[in-house]
């Protein structure tokens, strides 16, 4: 199992990013490890609504100049170096 997935969430008021972790007690630790980036607005830990979901996910604000394609890449391969590390530790 992937340690976590993500995906670009249309809404008529902001596009988001949602992050599924599979093991959710890291939930806050990746919401602070993702804080560190200038181009994100707020994050938000949400519970997840849906068939095959996990009970929790982070939900990713970006400022109104980001471009949401390039951040979600940033924000995966920060993700896959964390979880990389954490695994080497």
């Amino acid at each position: 199992m992937l340690p976590f997935r993500s995906e670009i969430r249309n809404s008529p008021s902001k596009s988001t990013i949602k992050i599924y972790l599979s093991d959710e007690s890291l939930d806050a630790k990746i919401k602070k490890h993702l804080e560190h980036f200038n181009e994100i607005e707020e994050i938000e830990l949400t519970e997840s609504i849906g068939q095959n979901r996990v009970g929790e996910n982070i939900t990713v604000f970006l400022k109104d100049d980001a471009d949401i394609s390039k951040m979600k890449k940033s924000i995966d391969s920060s993700l896959w170096w964390y979880f990389e590390e954490d695994m080497v530790d």
